[in-house]
């Protein structure tokens, strides 16, 4: 398929929309953000990358780095790790609270805050030096060293962590998180202040379209198994509380993060990342999930 000239048709169409969605301001680093970004990249399983506009800008990826975090734990910890979090949707806010006080501390899904918490706990215990270790990982799936954290962004958020720190504390008073609190945040921060491109981001998850298998480097990053089920959680839960609307709309697994960007798998093609830092009501980039609905219908391909 001639997927150059979709995505350039697409990015035509949709610049139009600049104003309509709001850069998050409760990070302040991300509150300057120029708004006015729009990227798109295209991986595709057999090796050809294409991108249009702002491909190979930089941003801050935030929640899409939560399921890198989870590849890490799932190869090492496999089905023990259900019982420290859920597979279900939390049809919440990324950041709520309200369930964990029912549900004994155990978070609804690994992509809402506290989910992404109890994983980077287990991952501190898995690694003696997490933060290398997820830019390891990041690096390797991406195929380049030149990713790194954005440390402005990282100090940001660990000075307005209060929400994220009770959280924190909240499931350790059940006993569902073993770290220090406050390194926990630290650590969590840093992950989620990785910044990539859209070309990274979509070489870096075309392993999810590939049954687990990175085309670049042929590694088995997880088995057919493990990566089904989990562009299976990247469908129901991967877009915080508009994951129903998602998958009605762009019918493909994915994750979005608060920074712009939005990664998604359509399996056995591809992989494509969009950059626009302006969200919608519910976190998500507005132009983002635009553009991810326009390019299965011009293309007439998605997983239903």
């Amino acid at each position: 398929m001639d997927y150059q000239n979709v995505i350039e048709k697409i990015y035509r169409e949709v610049q139009p929309l600049f104003g309509r969605g709001k850069v998050a301001d409760y990070i302040p680093a991300l509150a300057n953000v120029n708004p006015r970004q729009y990227g798109i990249a295209v991986a595709t399983v057999d090796g050809r990358l294409i991108g249009v506009g702002d491909y190979r800008t930089k941003f801050s990826i935030q929640s899409i780095s939560k399921v890198f975090t989870l590849v890490m734990v799932l190869r090492h910890m496999g089905s023990a790790l259900w019982q420290y979090v859920g597979r279900e949707p939390s049809g919440t806010a990324f950041n709520s609270l309200v369930q964990l006080e029912t549900e004994q501390g155990v978070p609804r899904n690994p992509f809402i805050n506290a989910g992404a918490l109890v994983i980077t706990d287990k991952l501190m215990h898995l690694y003696p030096h997490p933060k290398e270790a997820i830019l390891a990982f990041v690096r390797a799936a991406a195929g380049t060293p030149d990713i790194d954290f954005d440390t402005v962004v990282a100090r940001s958020e660990q000075e307005h962590a209060s929400r994220n720190l009770a959280l924190g504390h909240f499931m350790k008073s059940f006993g569902n998180i073993e770290s220090d609190v406050d390194a926990l945040i630290d650590v969590y921060c840093h992950q989620c202040g990785i910044a990539m491109t859209c070309e990274e981001l979509a070489r870096s998850f075309v392993f999810l379209a590939n049954r687990g298998l990175n085309p670049y480097n042929n590694e088995q990053i997880l088995s057919i198994s493990r990566s089904k089920r989990l562009n299976a959680l990247m469908l129901t839960c991967g877009f915080y509380d508009e994951s129903g609307d998602f998958a009605f709309r762009v019918g493909m697994p994915g994750k979005s993060g608060v920074g712009g960007g939005i990664v998604a798998v359509i399996p056995g093609r591809l992989s494509i990342a969009v950059f626009s830092p302006e969200l919608d009501p519910h976190g998500n980039s507005y132009m983002g999930i635009e553009t991810l609905e326009r390019f299965t219908t011009d293309l007439g391909v998605s997983i239903f």
